[in-house]
């Protein structure tokens, strides 16, 4: 007797963690916490402006995030500290049947100081991607976080016509919201060409820091002779910086010239472009 028997559903996934912590001891940022559970860690920490800021470079080996996956980065930087999280490449985000997700979880104690700036976000057509971030900051810890996010793949025909974008940010400082975001981008949405929305750019751009700056410097921001659609808002503690672009490097190099500009005056540091970016 013949009897058929349906063949399982297989659909594998990587579920990732990655926690991070960062001391002081004398003049030195040291990692003090490398876990890492799966294809997620950290490569070996730099200082290349010296032993005060510890420099970081996430890797995630697989290359891109599928349907099913799920990776969870936490960071502690304790009070003095200094660091500086990048990563090798961008981030590429698959068509998958299912969701994937990323969550990030920041903690900077009082008087430490945390730049995330990784690279590019490239969101496949039909991609599923859902990613939560929420970031602590006590006392007078000092934040640079930036995020770009490319919807297809423009240089090859691929339209973001299917599939989801999905981001969730909130920054506290000492419990109290500073700020609060939520986006969702639907593949072939209106919102995509609309003036009121993308206004026919694929790639999109935030940056946020903490602190305040004068009329003069906000204007020499404001003027960088950049090819993209892009201004700054100063509100109370928590400068925002947005930008719609035709390709990531475009907005990419915007951020770094924003960052070369406000990092001697909010961070009083000069800016050092991690040599990983020239890869």
């Amino acid at each position: 007797m013949n009897s058929t028997v349906a063949p399982a559903l297989f659909t594998p996934s990587w579920h990732a963690e990655l926690e991070l912590a960062y001391a002081r001891f004398g003049d030195c940022t040291r990692p003090v916490m490398r876990r890492h559970i799966g294809p997620l860690r950290v490569q070996k920490h730099l200082y290349a402006e010296g032993p005060e800021v510890c420099q970081h470079i996430i890797v995630h080996p697989p290359g891109g995030i599928a349907g099913g996956d799920r990776l969870d980065i936490s960071a502690r930087v304790e009070p003095g500290a200094w660091a500086q999280i990048t990563s090798p490449g961008a981030a590429k985000w698959y068509r998958a049947g299912g969701p994937a997700y990323q969550k990030l979880d920041l903690q900077v104690a009082a008087g430490a100081t945390l730049e995330w700036l990784p690279q590019e976000t490239i969101v496949y057509s039909a991609a599923q991607a859902e990613l939560t971030t929420s970031i602590d900051l006590q006392g007078d810890a000092r934040l640079f976080y930036w995020d770009v996010v490319a919807l297809g793949r423009p240089a090859s025909g691929e339209r973001f016509d299917r599939g989801h974008f999905q981001a969730h940010l909130d920054i506290r400082r000492d419990g109290r919201l500073l700020w609060h975001e939520r986006q969702r981008i639907v593949g072939g949405d209106g919102l995509l060409d609309s003036p009121i929305g993308l206004d026919g750019h694929p790639v999109f751009a935030t940056l946020l820091v903490t602190g305040e700056i004068d009329a003069e410097l906000l204007e020499r921001c404001r003027s960088l002779g950049h090819e993209v659609r892009g201004d700054l808002t100063q509100l109370p503690g928590l400068l925002v910086a947005r930008c719609l672009a035709s390709e990531a490097l475009l907005a990419r190099a915007w951020l770094i010239d924003l960052w070369r500009l406000l990092r001697p005056v909010l961070l009083d540091r000069e800016a050092q472009p991690p040599r990983i970016w020239n890869t």
